[in-house]
């Protein structure tokens, strides 16, 4: 997982927390796409990555710069730094040839959980964690992050 600066550790760290919940290694790299680009190259040729999440807020660049250095899945967190609004669009408008799956703004949990259903496609063991997982939630909606009901 990349971030754009430190002070978006937090975030990542529930990212983090929540693949490590699913068994998924997942180790976080401060890679600002305009201020480290030698280290976002460095990070997207990693052949041990399966899928990558980046999160970044503002102009929300990294998304975009880690897609174009790789073929492999890349999600994008927009942060939520004054409306949003901005790192949004910037998640989701890439141009075409460059995607980039995008979460909504600040939205950990989704990020994680699109990572593990893309790693399930390779470990189906993950899977099956997916199932208990989703039963839970229907089980007790009201305990899951993000629940609003």
């Amino acid at each position: 997982m990349l971030v754009g600066s430190a002070s978006d550790l937090e975030l990542a760290e529930k990212v983090r927390t929540r693949l490590i919940e699913f068994g998924i290694a997942c180790d976080v790299h401060v890679a600002s796409a305009h201020r480290n680009p030698d280290k976002v190259d460095r990070l997207t040729a990693d052949p041990r990555t399966d899928v990558f999440i980046a999160m970044a807020g503002l102009s929300a660049a990294l998304p975009g710069a880690v897609a174009a250095r790789t073929l492999k899945p890349v999600i994008g967190v927009p942060l939520h730094r004054g409306l949003g609004l901005d790192s949004l669009l910037s998640v989701v408008q890439m141009p075409p040839g460059v995607p980039v799956a995008a979460v909504g703004l600040d939205a950990t949990e989704n990020a994680a959980l699109l990572a593990t259903e893309i790693l399930a496609l390779k470990y189906p063991a993950l899977e099956e964690k997916l199932q208990k997982y989703r039963a839970k939630w229907r089980e007790e909606p009201a305990a899951l992050p993000g629940d609003r009901a």
